[in-house]
């Protein structure tokens, strides 16, 4: 810190000054992360990534799990982060109980990776539809082709989200399973198998479709974690990621804030638990 405010040409801070602006960061991040939520939240987002901690005198890697949701008012925030060993499912259930208490409520999609520990949490807690990031499927589906037949791997299978229905995708969905099959049967029984999963996404709006098919919106938010804490490298206890995460996603979620809506509001209203009382018309 105090190289730091050296190098903008101003006198030097002292330790003192130091512990009193940690003091007030920890404040201001652990109101943000703990504030209630409210309102209802029909799209979820959760993901993980790893960051290096020392432990016992070992260098061991530590998961932190962040969620990020769109309301009924079609505004995104960032509503929770969390720290463990790995994502194991009781891990993933803590979390999102925690979110609960927190107030998180009508939840109807969530979007993640297909990692089983997050799938068996949400149907435990949340108990609602699950979507397999569409993004990490194709990567998964295009390591069962060979090098050369990859684009025509991936021109058929888009095939299917070009469809404007669930039923038309579904229909399409098991038209290219067939096709590849008989050269990439391991690929065939992949699509049989990931097919609701995949295409849960179908059965929502079509005008959030886009933005509601993958962890993309995570995936940017990961990224610029990443390249914040590489210049810490190894934090020094577990504690320690939760002042400098936490001040990112409180910086991201301001600026969030600032921003248009994040999904259209058409089909969302349709989407919360409590829908506004309609009057009926009284004659005059």
């Amino acid at each position: 810190m105090d190289e730091l405010v050296k190098a903008m040409d101003m006198s030097g801070i002292s330790k003192s000054q130091v512990s009193r602006l940690c003091a007030e960061i920890d404040e201001r991040v652990n109101a943000f992360l703990n504030r209630p939520i409210e309102g209802d939240w029909p799209y979820l987002w959760i993901d993980a990534t790893y960051l290096k901690v020392r432990e016992a005198g070992r260098i061991v890697s530590v998961a932190v799990i962040i969620a990020v949701g769109v309301n009924t008012d079609g505004v995104r925030e960032v509503l929770g982060m969390a720290i463990g060993p790995s994502e194991a499912e009781p891990f993933w259930t803590s979390f999102l109980r925690s979110l609960m208490r927190r107030g998180l409520r009508g939840v109807k999609l969530v979007i993640s990776d297909a990692h089983e520990g997050i799938k068996a949490a949400v149907a435990k807690v949340l108990k609602c539809t699950w979507q397999r990031c569409r993004v990490h499927f194709l990567r998964n589906a295009l390591a069962h082709a060979g090098k050369g037949q990859r684009q025509m791997v991936l021109a058929l299978i888009n095939t299917v989200f070009a469809q404007d229905s669930q039923e038309a995708a579904i229909t399409q969905w098991r038209t290219v399973a067939d096709q590849v099959r008989t050269k990439f049967p391991k690929l065939g029984t992949l699509m049989d198998d990931a097919e609701s999963d995949v295409l849960a996404f179908m059965s929502f709006p079509k005008a959030h479709r886009v933005q509601i098919h993958s962890t993309n919106p995570l995936e940017r938010l990961n990224a610029e974690i990443k390249r914040r804490t590489d210049v810490v490298g190894i934090f020094p206890n577990e504690p320690a990621i939760t002042p400098l995460v936490g001040a990112l996603l409180l910086e991201q979620n301001d600026e969030w804030q600032l921003q248009r809506r994040y999904l259209q509001l058409e089909g969302l209203q349709a989407l919360a638990d409590n829908q506004p009382a309609r009057l009926s018309a009284v004659a005059s």
